[in-house]
């Protein structure tokens, strides 16, 4: 493609060197670049790209993009390469990669969920429904990226770089997706990888906190107006009436539709007469003329909001009433209110509650229709909020009959620190408790004191099947684990 096509709709630009040039690739990764590309520095928080633009060069790159204020001299380009100057190299990578690959996102309906929690279980109702319609769907989210029934590959991050988000809707495009759920992280907001995106419908499903962190967000305030850049971006949105910071939306953008779902306040589409239970929730709510009883197979409260947000956008796209029911009740999402199967007998849930808020949800979800003991079993991730560690282990000592506090991801941190900070929560608390900062062990602990009146927690890793060790990733899938252990028990 030309190089002037590649950089359309980009302002404040500078440039010197050959612009007629083809560029054959982008690419952001220095290692990935071959003869005839393009190569975009991003200063990114543990390396700077910039760094790699000689590495770059010797692989093929003929153009290279920089950050405005860059000393170009110092960087010794080569007078035969092409350099763009952009005033921020993030944006203009998420706009040169959407012309590079021809603006997919016209080419489909593209739905995108943010909220701190539900984002995954609303997406997976969402395709099943449109699924259920007869669609071709495709989905991008924390835990895979799928077109059908046909898996692209596990996720690395809730949501996609630029250049690898536009790779993904290009192929969906060539396999004439006709829809198109993602998840969209207040990270890839904040960060322009979702920049150039063409959304007709968002939706925001909650906001509590979560991600304050040096590597995310200072405060609730930025975490807050990164989320608000997707109503920005889409002028039809669905928002949660029962949430007091979400409802703002509505609000701060009269010019846009947006409508509202909830259970307890007035709203647009509103669910009544609610029943949960150990296996389902079911919700009587207004499709098409009449009032539907619907049913879902992900039990807790919050799967009625997840719910009411999927048929929100379910009737937004023309999906027939009986269709929504069918596929609310057939549904199901790795790692969420997941149930393990066992010999043993043992209820065993699986699932990816990893802030106050997530915790808190779920144990009181479990608590209310449990008959035995709510058998806690938590960590918390390294390099990540540290203030939510003590708040998560009040949580659950108050909440749980018994917790085992154990290791997540610790990532580059000491586990016996996270758990220690954990810890601290624990003890304003009542709550019985023990330590085993061996994830592996810990589930054993948890199987071998449970009757088949309990329920064993296992929250925060969800869908993941790896634990994160300074910086390497370890296999680590619970359900394997907890067929593992129970085969070796007597």
């Amino acid at each position: 493609m030309e190089l002037k096509k590649v950089l359309a709709g980009i302002v404040n630009l500078k440039a010197k060197g050959n612009l007629d040039i083809d560029i054959k690739g982008i690419e952001s990764d220095s290692r990935k670049v071959e003869s005839g590309f393009m190569f975009v520095a991003i200063k990114g928080f543990s390396s700077d790209g910039h760094k790699f633009i000689d590495k770059a060069i010797e692989n093929g790159a003929i153009c290279v993009v920089i950050e405005e204020g860059t000393d170009v001299k110092s960087l010794n380009v080569p007078n035969d390469i092409t350099i763009i100057m952009a005033p921020n190299t993030r944006y203009a990578l998420a706009i040169i990669a959407c012309n590079f690959y021809d603006n997919p996102s016209k080419n489909f309906k593209l739905i995108g969920i943010t909220g701190t929690k539900g984002k995954t279980t609303t997406t997976f109702m969402i395709k099943k429904i449109l699924e259920q319609q007869g669609q071709k769907v495709g989905l991008i989210g924390t835990i895979a990226k799928y077109i059908g029934d046909k898996c692209l590959g596990e996720s690395d991050r809730t949501t996609p770089d630029s250049l690898e988000l536009q790779r993904i809707f290009a192929q969906m495009v060539k396999e004439n997706v006709d829809a198109v759920i993602m998840e969209v992280s207040s990270q890839s907001l904040k960060l322009d990888r979702v920049t150039g995106c063409n959304f007709d419908i968002a939706v925001f499903t909650n906001f509590t906190e979560d991600h304050i962190s040096e590597k995310e967000h200072p405060n609730m305030q930025d975490y807050f107006e990164s989320k608000l850049k997707l109503f920005k971006m889409c002028k039809t949105g669905f928002i949660n009436s029962d949430d007091l910071q979400v409802i703002k939306v509505k609000k701060l953008f009269p010019q846009s539709d947006i409508q509202t779902y909830g259970i307890d306040n007035p709203a647009d589409l509103l669910a009544k007469d609610v029943t949960v239970t150990n296996s389902y929730v079911d919700f009587r709510v207004k499709l098409g003329e009449k009032n539907e009883r619907v049913k879902t197979s992900i039990p807790g409260r919050f799967s009625v909001y997840n719910s009411l947000a999927a048929i929100s956008v379910a009737k937004k796209m023309g999906v027939s009433p009986e269709n929504i029911k069918l596929a609310l009740e057939d549904v199901r999402v790795p790692g969420r209110s997941e149930l393990v199967p066992n010999k043993k007998g043992l209820t065993i849930m699986i699932d990816y509650a990893h802030s106050p808020e997530s915790l808190s949800s779920i144990l009181k979800a479990v608590k209310s229709y449990t008959q035995g003991r709510v058998i806690s079993v938590f960590g918390c991730g390294g390099d990540r909020d540290p203030g939510k560690r003590p708040i998560m282990g009040e949580i659950s000592g108050t909440v749980a009959d018994y917790t085992i506090i154990t290791s997540d991801n610790p990532r580059t941190e000491k586990p016996e620190t996270i758990v220690n900070q954990i810890e601290e929560g624990m003890k304003k608390t009542n709550g019985k408790y023990e330590v085993i900062v061996d994830r592996k062990q810990a589930i054993k602990s948890a199987i071998e004191m449970a009757n088949k009146r309990d329920i064993i927690v296992l929250a925060g890793k969800g869908h993941e099947t790896y634990q994160e060790i300074n910086g390497e990733k370890f296999p680590f899938d619970e359900r394997t684990i907890i067929k593992e252990i129970i085969k070796n028990m007597k």
